[in-house]
């Protein structure tokens, strides 16, 4: 072997590690990685947001049988709830859908039902102050807002992971690989519904009676995804 081939061996290899990092670099740069981890970041943020959700469905039945207990004379409001709570767990949405603004609006409108319902029974409640000093109630009580505030931190950090991936594939060079190989949609963020600021209200002269209109929303109000305008 000459001493030319043994100079030229270590400059080959230093240049073939170069193309390969300048490569990697170029794919990288066209949306080939960054597309996909900001979509996987997406979906692991609308999980939370699911788990959030089934949360609050799981501390429902313990909850309505608590204040069946005690106050049996409100059969309607607790029925709300239940049959809330129903409909909120029938809709599964898939991560396929996150793109799909009809479907994330028939969840959110579920989901937004249980919370009018919920909003409806904290109301009643307060009627009961003995229902109020129990300590399963107040543990329940408890746990149900913990669940609320964790729903709400949930919907901020999916939508905060929905603007990033959005400005992801719409923005170069990212573009060029979200709408040439990876056919990337836009994904749909939660809005707060326009009844998010009403307080819930109940007419306690009418109770027993004929099932009324459902109460406005209140203040943790589930959100529902904003308009397909993306």
């Amino acid at each position: 072997m000459t001493t030319g081939s043994i100079t030229r061996g270590p400059i080959i290899r230093a240049l073939r590690l170069a193309v390969a990092g300048l490569a990697a670099l170029t794919l990288a740069a066209c949306g080939i990685n960054s597309v996909p981890t900001a979509e996987e970041n997406a979906k692991a943020r609308w999980a939370d947001v699911q788990s959030a959700y089934q949360r609050r469905a799981d501390l429902v039945p313990n909850l309505v049988s608590t204040v069946k207990a005690a106050a049996d004379s409100e059969t309607r409001i607790l029925t709300n709830v239940t049959d809330a709570r129903a409909r909120a767990t029938s809709i599964n949405i898939t991560t396929d859908d996150l793109s799909n603004p009809e479907e994330l609006r028939r969840f959110s409108e579920a989901q937004n039902q249980l919370t009018q319902a919920l909003g409806q029974l904290r109301t009643v409640v307060e009627n009961y102050p003995t229902l109020q000093s129990q300590a399963r109630f107040a543990d329940l009580m408890t746990a149900l807002e913990g669940a609320e505030n964790q729903i709400n931190v949930a919907r901020v950090r999916y939508n905060e992971a929905v603007q990033e991936y959005n400005t992801t594939i719409r923005t170069f060079p990212d573009v060029i690989g979200a709408k040439i190989i990876h056919g990337a949609k836009p994904m749909e963020p939660f809005n707060a519904a326009p009844s998010a600021q009403d307080a819930p209200t109940v007419d306690f002269g009418s109770m027993g009676g004929d099932a009324a209109a459902p109460a406005a929303n209140d203040n943790a109000a589930a959100d529902q995804p904003a308009a397909a305008t993306n």
